[in-house]
């Protein structure tokens, strides 16, 4: 391993050794920090991730590709991609990691 990555380790663990979890104020704040993961990766896959691959399962099979080549494509005057892609945006405001399935699906 290179000497950096030594370092980095070894402060990890330092860091890791030295940390107060033996202080009530260090636990509670841990185990809230737990539960606002577990809350957000709740909320995040039920109403992000769900909906987008039923959106993505929708356009599939329901919109053909020459019809989004035809409106989306690089032959389209600029004014017309734009439009259509911002109401089509507009539809569902979907995040990063939701719109891999939506346009897998296209």
């Amino acid at each position: 391993m290179r000497e950096r990555t030594k370092l980095l380790l070894l402060g990890a663990f330092a860091g890791a050794f030295f940390l107060p979890i033996e202080l009530p104020r260090t636990q509670s704040a841990l185990l809230e920090g737990f539960f606002l993961l577990k809350d957000y990766a709740r909320q995040h896959v039920l109403l992000c991730r769900v909906p987008a691959f039923f959106i993505a399962d929708a356009i599939g099979q329901f919109v053909s590709q020459g019809a989004v080549l035809r409106y989306l494509g690089a032959s389209v005057r600029r004014p017309v991609a734009y439009g259509v892609a911002s109401i089509a945006g507009g539809v569902r405001a979907v995040c990063s990691c939701t719109v891999l399935p939506l346009f897998a699906g296209i």
